[in-house]
Parts: structure tokens; sequence; C-alpha cells
């Protein structure tokens, strides 16, 4: 039987015009949430016999500086599951390798790069939130927090927990936001002010969530799925949409350049726009890449969509390095030591 799946593998290929070698290992650098990776190995791994994923893992801010120092010899066949701002920072040193997946056209065009064809594709989104331990803020009086401007109040000193933008993808979506939406002159003005209510900066998106799950912290900036499965798992949390508008971002997808397996990174973006692929998303994401796919999340708010500001992603790609630079010169000595 082994034998005769093997040549299905390479009838199959014959016939695509595809030269996929049998048993194929492609590394795939990622910052998909850990738990995830081995469901979507086993996913992959079914629909594509003969091709094998060995993940490299890390996160958002990690992962990329992996790539950038690894530019001039490339370790990775495929990124898949790291931030589009990213992904447009790699196709700005000639990194990726362009290719439209098939069905890729189904793509909102928020989800796919501008090109034609495209460096990257995108797969799912994810939003800011504030999660709220309900319990630990009535003990300190504080009333609930509406909007941003709320947690610059002196009712907040202490209480609020972020990521750092420098190791967080998250923690870059909220700072490029307020860049955004306020200007930057107002922007940094703003976080000077949050930065005295700031007890820490961790340096994972989902941990402030986790940490005001447990009561270790009050108000967690994190994101919009984390605080609904906190707070279907039974945490006493409130997911806060802020008023003023929340940043956003894409996980995405695309080939590294020069890649040895060709074939094979190109059948994993075919995969990753897939219908399979989308569905695999919504169980951790509340909105995918492909619209009439998600299906509805216990407790993710539903304000989320509306808030999304219209995020300028080669703009943030474009700035990276300047933003994160001044936020660690202001901000960085309040984070915490890394694991």
């Amino acid at each position: 039987m082994k034998r005769y799946g093997f040549g299905l593998v390479l009838i199959a290929a014959a016939i695509a015009g595809s030269p996929v070698r049998a048993d194929t290992t492609l590394t795939v650098y990622t910052a998909f949430e850990a738990q995830d990776l081995q469901r979507y190995k086993e996913t992959f791994e079914r629909a594509n016999p003969g091709i094998k994923l060995n993940w490299v893992r890390d996160s958002t801010g990690v992962v990329t500086a992996k790539l950038l120092a690894e530019k001039d010899n490339p370790r990775a066949d495929v990124v898949w599951g790291l931030a589009a701002s990213s992904l447009l920072l790699l196709k700005s040193e000639a990194m990726l390798e362009a290719y439209a997946p098939k069905k890729s056209e189904r793509l909102e065009a928020r989800f796919r790069d501008k090109s034609n064809p495209p460096s990257w594709v995108g797969l799912d989104a994810w939003a800011a939130a504030l999660c709220v331990n309900t319990v630990e803020l009535k003990k300190s009086g504080a009333p609930m927090p509406k909007s941003w401007a709320d947690l610059t109040k002196p009712a907040y000193k202490g209480k609020v927990t972020m990521p750092n933008p420098a190791s967080s993808g998250t923690g870059f979506l909220d700072v490029t936001a307020w860049l955004q939406m306020f200007g930057e002159e107002k922007g940094w003005a703003y976080m000077d002010a949050l930065h005295q209510n700031i007890a820490a900066y961790s340096h994972s998106g989902s941990k402030p969530c986790k940490d005001a799950a447990r009561g270790e912290a009050v108000i967690g900036i994190s994101f919009d799925f984390r605080g609904a499965k906190e707070k279907s798992a039974g945490a006493p949390i409130e997911v806060v949409v802020p008023e003023e508008g929340i940043g956003w971002e894409a996980e995405a997808a695309g080939i590294i350049a020069g890649t040895d397996n060709l074939a094979a990174a190109k059948a994993l973006l075919d995969f990753t726009v897939s219908d399979e692929a989308m569905a695999m998303y919504n169980v951790g994401y509340g909105i995918v890449a492909v619209p009439g796919i998600a299906k509805p999340v216990e407790n993710f708010p539903d304000n989320v969509a509306a808030r999304m500001i219209p995020n300028d992603f080669e703009w943030a790609a474009a700035n990276r390095e300047r933003i994160l630079h001044e936020w660690s010169k202001r901000y960085d000595n309040k984070s915490e030591p890394k694991g």
C-alpha cells in the first residue's frame, strides 16, 4: 500500500505538471499560536501527501528579525502565519517569490498584496481589544474603560499591561494604529500618557489577556479572539473594543525567493487560501480572508469589523524600524525580561 500511495503522488504531480518531489520537507517560519501548529501541519499534510512541514516558530518580531538576518543565506522555504506588514518588509528587500495561489482571486482586496502576481496573501485578521477583569476592576473602584483615552486617566495607574511592539505583532499594530489615528505628534503624546499607567510590557500579544483572565492584571491590551476565548473558558473578562477605532493586522503567507523546493512551496501557498484552510483559521480567528466562510465565534465582539481602521500596511512596514527605535527609547524600561 505504501508503494501504491507513492505512485499516486508521482502520477498526480505529473498530471498537474508539478515537479514536487516525494517526501519533500518544507521549512516554514511562523508566528502562529503554538497550540495551532500541530493541527495546521496535520491538515496540510493530509491534503498533500509527500510534503512534510518543519516549523520554526517564534513571536512576530523575532521571526521578522531572523528572516532579515538570513537574507543572504535563507533557511526558510515559506512564511506561513506572519504579519502582513512583516511580509511587506521582506518584499521591499526582494526576499519573496511572487506567486498567485490557486483561487486567490476570492480574497478580499485588503488580504492580498497589491502587486500582480502578489508577493504575499492574507489568511485572517486579528484586531486590538481590551481584556478587562471585571472582579479586579470592581475591587479597584475604577469604571469600565470605553476608549483608548480612558486608559490614560489616573484611575487606571498601574492597572494596564500591553505587548512590546518590538517583539509582538499585536503590540506593533497598536502603536501604528495610534500613530495613524492621532497623527505622529499626538500619537507619541498619547503613548507618553499611557506609559504612566502601564504596569509592564510583555513579549507576547496574548499574555496581557491571559494575565487579566487569571486576575494578575486588571486590563490587558491584547486582541479580540483571545478575549473571546478566555471569556468562553469562564474567565471574568469583559472584551472592550475602544470607540476611537482599533488597529488590526492580517496573518499572511509568502514564498521565500530562491527556495530549492519551489513546487512544494507553491502547493503550500495554494493550500493557505483554500476553503479547508479558511475553516481551519476560523477556529482561532473571527475574521478570515475569503468572505462568507467564517462562522460566528462565541463571545467575539460584534463591533470589531466596524471599528477596524483603514490600516496602511505599507506605511507600517516602511516605518517599522524608526517607530520601534523611538518606542524602545521611550518605554522599554518597563518591558518584562525576555524568556
